[in-house]
């Protein structure tokens, strides 16, 4: 049975006065006037300089209902032109996204479900976020409160719901690398042109949401920003998701640049964007490619870095091997062997050819692992000598900031482990707070490398717990996008 079947069911069961449904109201309580002048909602007439008030995010309270009670949910998203998106959860009927209608007038919110015959009126209190009001079914009104908590991003690979903003699914060209590249292009409900932004992954290859363990942190950026009012471009890395067979994997750092480019360019031949405002927002390593393309001619006008490498590569690579060994207890003694053996191989990778290094590297690997055979210790130093590997050991991530000269948000996680604040961001701030006065840096609290909340603060999808985008962070990107000058 479906969440609308069900609801449907249950809301009919009892729904008449004095019967024992559980959505029939505790008792037929009158609802005070929310205002002396109303319109044809039931809810006040606005002054004409009445400011849109701040609904987006979850809405949780509880129903009274004969026998019991319900916790239930609104969520409401701002649209584009003045419009709402919202949807109603009640968990314990299974009645998941419920469309409902939202009306505003001052400082008066009125709910309409109309698959149920029902309706919340209720008044916004701001000194405690807060909406005040009655639950009304078949002439029933029972008084009930939602308090407000910011709305998580939650977007996964199986039983997305339809977005409210459109999706068209693209094809564009790097005429660098003669490669073809597929992506999606999502727009904001409204008349536009809004602002944009190109979405980098990580180390890739990854595919365009950059999915890690089923957590698609790109993904749920995208639908974050584009729920508000921003347009975004994400794509597959050459090698990953539906970019056709037979092409390469994602290449250099260097050569990622090339792909980010011809993504700006995309945007900027679409009227939907504003072509002043188009900004790259990257992840990780992805980070470092946007701001290389920040240095280079036809920049974006903005960048957005989250978790982006300060230290070395070689250095960066050393301090994640050594933190790894730690993290099984490795006696001291041991892990200063292994970290010195390690930095061997990583100088003999950078200073041989090609060819002197893997078979260094394949024999240096059959030393540590005696179960190791010649063809596969070859083939695991072939993928530890890619090109990509091979430039990330000599990158250096602050060599060229002095040629970034748009503004820039650099974000992190304080619980970061993979590139930590100290290590990492603060010396990419530095560098360019030297030369750009236009740098802002964010340090976000109780979140990871993959920008995820604890799990206390994960949202449940589907009867399970699923990790989310931190929406303090998200709040914070967009804010400072839209607020460019």
């Amino acid at each position: 049975m479906s969440g609308t079947c069900a609801l449907v069911l249950f809301f009919s069961i009892g729904a008449a006065p004095g019967s024992s449904g559980l959505f029939a109201a505790s008792a037929a309580t009158p609802t005070p006037p929310l205002s002396s002048g109303v319109d044809r909602t039931g809810l006040p007439t606005p002054p004409a300089d009445t400011a849109r008030l701040p609904l987006s995010g979850l809405w949780k309270g509880v129903l009274k209902v004969l026998g019991g009670k319900l916790d239930l949910t609104i969520s409401i998203v701002p649209l584009a032109g003045g419009a709402y998106f919202a949807a109603l959860d009640v968990p314990a009927q299974r009645v998941s996204r419920l469309a409902t209608e939202v009306t505003v007038r001052g400082d008066s919110v009125l709910f309409n479900m109309p698959e149920i015959e029902s309706r919340y009126r209720a008044r916004y209190q701001a000194d405690s976020t807060q909406l005040t009001g009655a639950w009304t079914r078949a002439g029933v009104q029972t008084p009930m409160r939602l308090r407000h908590s910011p709305m998580p991003s939650i977007v996964t690979g199986a039983g997305r719901l339809t977005p409210p903003y459109r999706e068209e699914e693209v094809v564009f060209s790097n005429p660098s690398s003669r490669l073809t590249l597929n992506g999606t292009f999502s727009v904001p409900a409204g008349p536009g042109p809004f602002p944009g932004v190109v979405l980098v992954a990580d180390a890739g290859p990854q595919n365009r949401n950059g999915t890690v363990d089923n957590y698609p942190l790109l993904g749920a950026i995208a639908d974050y920003l584009t729920r508000r009012g921003v347009a975004v471009l994400r794509f597959d890395d050459p090698g990953a998701g539906r970019q056709p067979d037979g092409q390469p994997q994602a290449g250099t750092l260097a050569q990622r640049t090339t792909d980010v480019h011809a993504a700006l360019n995309f945007l900027r031949t679409r009227l939907e964007i504003k072509i002043n405002r188009i900004g790259v927002v990257g992840h990780g390593e992805g980070a470092n490619v946007a701001l290389l393309t920040a240095g280079q001619a036809l920049p974006p006008a903005f960048v957005v870095a989250l978790a982006p490498y300060g230290l070395p590569g070689q250095q960066t690579l050393l301090h994640q091997y050594a933190d790894a060994l730690k993290a099984k207890n490795t006696d001291p003694a041991t892990t200063a062997a292994r970290y010195d053996r390690q930095r061997t191989m990583y100088d003999i990778i950078r200073q041989s050819t090609p060819q002197q290094a893997s078979a260094i590297v394949a024999n240096m690997m059959r030393q540590d692992d005696d179960a190791l055979d010649p063809a596969a210790a070859r083939s695991a130093a072939a993928a530890f000598l890619s090109p990509a590997k091979r430039y990330f050991l000599n990158f250096d991530p602050i060599a060229t900031l002095d040629q970034v000269a748009c503004p820039v948000l650099l974000m992190a996680g304080a619980l970061d482990t993979e590139t930590p604040a100290a290590q990492h961001l603060d010396l990419v701030y530095n560098e360019l707070k030297s030369v750009n006065h236009n740098v802002i840096v964010k340090h976000i609290v109780g979140v990871n490398h993959l920008f995820q909340p604890p799990k206390a603060e994960w949202v449940m999808l589907n009867g399970e717990m699923k990790p989310t985008f931190s929406p303090a962070a998200q709040e914070a990107m967009r804010e400072w996008i839209v607020n460019i000058k």
